[in-house]
């Protein structure tokens, strides 16, 4: 990646200025022309000069005897450096600092402070001068800001401080803003003799936030936010005191004041140059990696064949990973010559997720068939328990519910689901929705369900609607049974006594299908028939099948005929459904149960089955007189039976 583009060039008589964008993750040390000179020396295999730092320095001043420092919040300030130069003469700077400090966007101001920004540019360091005889008791103290104290900037402006701004201040006030800006009090001028200057690192978060809250950006906040390089302000000192020394004159009093509790040290990371290449694509000799890395200050030791260890400059606060040493070998190296490969690599299909996937068909299902999926809590309180029949010893209750209408985990999705068509009966003619959730039984069972309903609706427009459900994803040998409920099932409470119906598959019960109860209906206030379904999801998907039996379309046209018996109450849908279907053998295409009625005009414990008889040949039309014939084979058959009475 690059770190850095060359936004523009500009010829300045004999000598071109080059704007250059520098990237966020490289502001640590190429915010500086030093920094920029160490990558291009390193691209154009040409020699590094570090800039002359030869002090001499007067062993008859010490700084530690000129100025004190004391540091209160050493996160805040993890370093302070400072020099201290005497007998300094300020004036104009000569003409190439200038012209320097000009080009790159600075006003000149005298000889001292036009070095101390000059140095910033260079080395990446901010840095700041303070006229000695101007500070209070010669203390310089690193601290936050008292509550309603102010501070006139270098510029005239005025500001408000409080305790989140860290400043520099003397013995009795602030006289500078840490890393932001200096103060008007101890600025240099032409009477200015002795100066101290302050190279400092500062938390980048601190002077971020100082700088947002006082709406100041300068130079220097800019590269403290990006994070500075703590060892790099011995260096800058240096270089500055060097500059004023040879510059403005003036003795570089002896020795440093620095305070540095933690010392910052290089950190060391492993590298691999079989994971280098496996991530670059190409082959890196060991040699290779070695040379760039060492190029780039990087100190290199080699473990074995093909590990190295690097020891990363502490300037390089962007390398902590090895795969930030692989980003350095390769952009040195070129990424233009690393060919550009198609990867080769086996794909391997995730596993199939069948609970999502019968989840999703059943979901696409229901909704082509016009109902909403709705989305409830999993919880319900002590009326729809009650009122569903739901025994108290049969709940899981909620610890700490968020009110007593969610005291316990739902049992049903039905009780959410009649909370919906309560809520909105009044805005809608009809309503076609369905949960797909869990459901909790104590002490700690839980299975998930798929319930549905209609407000409108019909039952047996509902039993299609299952019916197509259940093609759809595959599930054979369906048939609904008559539903008897006993006293202890709380079941009894929710379906209408007459119309009810379980749904099995072969011997197994899947769900219930039929008419909401119309005590609950009128207890819920609900106006209006209620039809809807509860399945057992986990039942349903295990018996769900993607392989479907392909049974050709019959050119031929079908023929319906109806029949309705009068049997027992206690026969099963299933025993008249066989019957039925052994009489009329390979002629009946379909067999539907259209109607349940027991009323009052019937016989004492009889009940009436209505069914839709599908007629049709592969072969050939039916005649009439074909269909009439078995639907007379029919009639005898069912009658064989003592109590049973085909109603003509």
């Amino acid at each position: 990646m690059r770190f850095a583009e060359v936004e523009e060039i500009k010829k300045e008589g004999n000598d071109f200025t080059l704007n250059v964008d520098v990237k966020p993750s490289r502001a640590s040390d190429c915010f500086s022309h030093l920094g920029i000179a160490r990558e291009i020396s390193v691209l154009l295999n040409l020699k590094y000069a570090v800039p002359d730092v030869k002090l001499v320095e007067n062993g008859k001043i010490k700084s530690k005897d000129s100025v004190s420092i004391e540091v209160k919040n050493k996160a805040a300030c993890p370093r302070y450096t400072a020099r201290v130069v005497t007998d300094v003469k300020v004036g104009p700077s000569p003409k190439w600092l200038k012209d320097r400090l000009v080009s790159c966007g600075l006003r000149p101001i005298n000889s001292v402070v036009d070095i101390a920004n000059y140095v910033m540019l260079e080395t990446g360091q901010p840095l700041h001068a303070f006229d000695a005889d101007k500070l209070e008791g010669r203390k310089v103290i690193v601290r936050f800001a008292k509550d309603r104290e102010k501070i006139i900037t270098l510029d005239g402006q005025k500001f408000d401080l409080d305790s989140s701004v860290l400043v520099i201040a003397d013995g009795k006030k602030p006289v500078a803003i840490a890393g932001i800006k200096g103060g008007k009090l101890p600025e240099i001028g032409r009477s200015t003799k002795v100066i101290v200057l302050e190279s400092a690192n500062f938390d980048p978060q601190i002077v971020r936030k100082g700088s947002r809250k006082l709406n100041i950006r300068t130079d220097a906040s800019l590269r403290f936010e990006h994070g500075i390089d703590p060892n790099l302000t011995e260096f800058a000192v240096n270089r500055a005191a060097f500059l004023v020394q040879k510059i403005s004159g003036g003795k570089v009093a002896q020795g440093l004041v620095d305070v540095y509790p933690k010392r910052v040290v290089s950190r060391t990371i492993k590298l691999d140059l079989n994971y280098a290449e496996s991530l670059l694509g190409i082959k890196i000799s060991g040699r290779e990696a070695r040379n760039i890395l060492e190029s780039l200050g990087f100190k290199t030791r080699v473990l074995n064949q093909k590990i190295l260890s690097a020891e990363v400059p502490t300037r390089r606060l962007d390398v902590s990973i090895a795969e930030d040493l692989i980003e350095e070998i390769g952009r040195i190296h070129g990424y233009d010559k690393i060919p550009s490969l198609f990867p080769v690599s086996s794909l391997i299909p995730a596993e199939k997720n069948l609970k999502v996937f019968w989840e999703n068909m059943v979901k696409d299902v229901l909704k082509e068939a016009g109902f909403v999926e709705v989305y409830n809590y999993s919880f319900f309180g002590k009326k729809e328990a009650a009122l569903f029949g739901h025994k108290e010893k049969e709940l899981i209750e909620v610890e700490n519910p968020l009110s007593q209408e969610y005291r316990y985990l739902r049992a049903s999705l039905i009780p959410n689901l009649l909370k919906n068509v309560e809520k909105n009966f009044r805005d809608f003619q009809q309503i076609k929705i369905f949960e797909l959730g869990k459901i909790f039984k104590a002490p700690s069972s839980e299975k998930r369900h798929l319930a549905g309903l209609i407000l409108g609706g019909e039952f047996q427009y509902l039993k299609g609607t299952i019916d197509l459900l259940l093609e759809k994803i595959g599930v054979s040998d369906v048939w609904y049974d008559e539903y008897r409920a006993t006293p202890e099932d709380s079941k009894q409470l929710i379906w209408h006594p007459k119309k009810c119906a379980e749904i099995k598959v072969g011997s197994e019960e899947i769900g219930f299908l039929g008419e909401l109860s119309p005590k609950i209906t009128d207890n819920l206030a609900i106006k209006g028939k209620v039809v809807l379904f509860d399945i057992d999801f986990e039942k349903l998907s295990e018996l769900s099948s993607e392989e479907h039996e392909y049974r050709p379309v019959s050119r031929f046209p079908s023929a319906i005929r109806d029949i309705a018996v009068l049997v027992p109450r206690d026969v099963k849908v299933a025993q008249v459904l066989n019957k039925i279907y052994d009489s009329g053998k390979k002629l009946i295409r379909d067999v539907d149960l259209f109607d349940i009625y027991e009323g009052e005009e019937l016989p004492q414990n009889k009940k009436n089955l209505a069914f839709h008889i599908i007629y049709q040949a592969e072969n050939r039309t039916l005649s009439s007189g074909e269909i009439d014939r078995v639907q007379g084979d029919i009639i005898k058959n069912l009658e064989k039976e003592p109590e049973w009475q085909v109603r003509k």
